[in-house]
């Protein structure tokens, strides 16, 4: 298992921003197989962590067109900088009460 940790300082939020994640969201989902993915943002800080059964998963969300139009008005438009690291997931445990 892998996860896609991407951490953002935002520019700004706007309606086109949260309408553009929220396709960017379901696409993952739908046609390149994550498995979770998980957001929030805090003040002007970002962070959003997606997680994927392989690098090849990963690698095709990354080079989706779609995909790549949303990274490049996101440079452009709402991030101040950005940051993505790719991690594989060694251990998983969870407790729930």
């Amino acid at each position: 298992m892998y996860a896609v940790i991407f951490t953002a300082t935002m520019n700004t939020i706007d309606a086109e921003y949260s309408s553009t994640a929220e396709k960017m969201r379901a696409l993952a989902f739908t046609k390149y197989g994550c498995k979770d993915f998980t957001s929030c943002t805090e003040g002007n800080n970002e962070i959003a962590i997606s997680y994927w059964k392989s690098k090849d998963q990963i690698r095709a969300w990354k080079n989706d067109p779609e995909h790549k139009a949303a990274q490049e008005l996101g440079a452009k438009k709402w991030y101040k900088s950005y940051k993505v690291q790719v991690v594989e997931l060694l251990r998983e445990y969870e407790s729930s009460t």
